[in-house]
């Protein structure tokens, strides 16, 4: 969800400039900064803003930087200042009181200072709206080519889950053979083979293999793979539901670690989970 775009142009001697940035949230979070004279037109520029952008903490700057010529501030009436202050230092040679700061004193009083309503015309609003609307496909662009990178990046992480995933199904046959050699071993050991209930063996056996079986496990954690790069090429905006199903394929390989009973499928399974992890940072940064 970060982001930036920049557009620029010059109007009427001045130079606008329109800057857009994001960063990560759960939300859209918008933040406008503009001079005072487009005040009127910040619910028009956060229509668009939230159509355009679904989630993000998204920073709209818009600055105004005018030719000296150009610039309008505060208007001094000095007719009326000098009157003021004429009828200040005449009270104040009266009173023969300090007479330091009369001038300041008569800055103070009504209508002295005055400032001039800033307005914007419709073809200055014009201008910054196509200025506005560049910045705004910059930002979009942005994001769009952030987003390649982050598709091919999760992409080759669920990848690397498949290969992993591979390797454990190549690997458990082998597994449930060792266990049996590993187990009638032990018994020949403790009790000697002759008095090893064979049925009673094969029973026992047959229960345990059941409760580490993977079968199921390894179903939908291909199924969710699947369904992640399905989701990931969708053209919605699916970072919540790549979330979801990241969380699926969590519970899917911790189960079958939990299972593996086996020090090499454990090693497949912490490389899953590594990965599994660098998909979840990335999907932070996901729509």
């Amino acid at each position: 969800m970060t982001g930036y775009g920049l557009a620029t142009a010059d109007y009427a001697n001045a130079k606008y400039s329109v800057e857009i940035k994001s960063l990560n949230s759960k939300f859209l979070e918008l933040n406008l900064k503009y001079p005072k004279a487009f005040s009127d037109k910040e619910l028009i520029l956060r229509n668009i803003c939230s159509k355009d952008i679904e989630r993000g903490k998204v920073s709209l700057s818009i600055t105004v930087d005018r030719n000296l010529g150009e610039v309008t501030g505060a208007n001094i009436n000095t007719a009326l200042l000098a009157h003021y202050y004429n009828q200040l230092l005449a009270v104040n040679n009266e009173l023969q009181a300090n007479s330091n700061n009369l001038l300041q004193t008569a800055l103070t009083f009504p209508e002295v200072i005055s400032y001039k309503e800033e307005s914007v015309s419709e073809d200055e609003w014009n201008e910054l709206y196509k200025i506005f609307s560049e910045a705004l496909v910059n930002f979009n662009k942005f994001r769009t080519d952030e987003g390649a990178v982050l598709k091919a990046d999760l992409e080759l992480r669920i990848k690397n889950i498949l290969s992993y995933f591979k390797s454990v199904e190549e690997l458990e046959p082998k597994r449930i053979t060792a266990i049996r050699d590993k187990f009638s071993q032990f018994l020949d050991e403790a009790v000697g083979k002759i008095n090893i209930d064979q049925n009673r063996f094969e029973q026992e056996l047959i229960y345990y293999i059941d409760k580490i079986d993977i079968t199921e496990e390894k179903t939908r954690l291909k199924s969710h793979c699947d369904y992640f790069l399905q989701t990931l090429g969708s053209k919605e905006a699916n970072g919540k539901k790549l979330g979801f199903i990241s969380q699926e394929i969590g519970r899917e390989i911790n189960t079958m670690g939990a299972k593996a009973n086996d020090a090499q499928m454990q090693q497949f399974v912490v490389g899953m989970k590594e990965e599994l992890e660098k998909i979840k940072e990335q999907l932070l940064n996901v729509l």
